[in-house]
């Protein structure tokens, strides 16, 4: 099939916390020096490559915001419309938020935090009401429209595609059949789901797939939505 669909996929530029070695899930954190200088340099490359989109797709979180803005003003398109969406979130580590990586391997050993990064479908354990971030994540008034049961307090990877594919399905699909041209800018994990959904990638194998922070990564794709052959 020939290519007749464009789409453009980004994972933010580092943060904060990915510089730290955190693990950061839903917590807000705001992009590095390094991350900034990420988005722009992916900003440069969009615009030498001429690609003019018709709609913005993002998560709720300022790190994935800030480097879809810094993409649309590198390459003039910032009135363009955004959807933004808490189902393009990064996955929501639970009880590790905040934690230290190589500290988290210490306290529960290193083959135990393997498992919860590495694992499709072992989730960390779930963010309690003490837990230290519990409240700026759970009681966001982002967040305040969320039907009972939709709020998680920790997800797997496969946790984490269940929620996101919906909205790839039901909104960012049709749009992109209707000949939009779309950019995502999202998180490593959220833009897995999509990337595992389009290439019919194994559950093993989008566990090893590592998405560059600030990269835009263009896919062709046919009248079904897979990428088209070269």
């Amino acid at each position: 099939m020939t290519a007749v669909h464009r789409l453009v996929i980004v994972r933010h530029g580092e943060s904060a916390w990915n510089q730290e070695n955190r693990f950061c899930g839903w917590f807000d954190a705001d992009l590095s020096e390094k991350g900034m200088e990420e988005a722009k340099r992916g900003a440069q490359a969009i615009k030498e490559a001429g690609f003019k989109f018709d709609v913005c797709y993002t998560s709720v979180l300022k790190r994935a915001i800030k480097t879809l803005w810094t993409i649309m003003e590198g390459t003039d398109q910032m009135w363009l419309p955004v959807i933004r969406t808490w189902r393009l979130n990064e996955r929501h580590y639970g009880g590790l938020t905040g934690l230290n990586k190589a500290e988290t391997a210490e306290k529960h050993g290193e083959e135990q935090v393997k498992i919860w990064r590495r694992s499709f479908d072992i989730p960390p354990p779930p963010m309690d009401k003490d837990h230290s971030y519990h409240k700026i994540i759970s009681e966001s008034r982002r967040y305040k429209d969320l039907k009972p049961g939709e709020l998680p307090t920790c997800e797997s990877l496969k946790d984490t595609i269940a929620r996101a594919l919906p909205f790839w399905n039901d909104v960012i699909a049709p749009q992109i059949k209707a000949g939009k041209n779309v950019i995502i800018a999202a998180h490593g994990n959220s833009l897995r789901g999509i990337v595992k959904h389009l290439e019919g990638m194994s559950d093993a194998a989008i566990m090893e797939l590592n998405l560059p922070t600030g990269i835009p990564i263009v896919y062709e794709l046919d009248a079904d939505l897979k990428p088209a052959k070269k």
